[in-house]
């Protein structure tokens, strides 16, 4: 014996009220998806991401995280507060510095102790560029992706 949803599916083809979701206008069938991953309401339109880092023998050079952290310390003027920011260990960020400034062979950050105001750091010109051009590399490729994707799935963007 059937029953009420087996029914539903036989009568219309094996797509029922419970398997269309409603994307931009248009009805997108979803019985092919486990239940659990179907929606009522509207569905969030698909993002290409993509995430670059440089690496060197396997090893990671350079990467967001380690750019975060140096922006970081440019916010907080301090490794220590950086650390702490990012909810790292204080060896770790270090260490993470200490290695990217080995692989990339350039200082990039000047550091004062003691005095008045209890020492600090801040990034050196060659750091802050580092930065920018990372950054302006991230974005480019973000945007190659999305039109590589816009292009090969059409049917799935505006």
């Amino acid at each position: 014996m059937l029953g009420c949803a087996e029914r539903s599916r036989a009568a219309t083809g094996g797509v029922t009220s419970h398997s269309r979701a409603r994307w931009r206008g248009l009805e997108v069938d979803t019985s092919h998806l486990p239940l659990g991953a179907r929606t009522a309401g509207p569905v969030e339109p698909l993002r290409p991401r993509s995430k670059i880092w440089l690496e060197r023998g396997g090893a990671v050079v350079l990467s967001d995280w380690r750019l975060e952290l140096l922006e970081a310390i440019d916010e907080t003027g301090s490794l220590a507060r950086a650390a702490i920011k990012l909810d790292v260990p204080y060896r770790t960020a270090w260490a993470k510095l200490r290695e990217l400034e080995a692989q990339l062979a350039v200082k990039l950050l000047e550091t004062h102790s003691g005095g008045s105001d209890g020492g600090g750091s801040r990034l050196t010109d060659e750091a802050q560029r580092l930065i920018a051009r990372f950054r302006r590399v991230s974005a480019g490729v973000a945007q190659l992706v999305e039109q590589r994707f816009r292009l090969e799935f059409p049917e799935w963007f505006d």
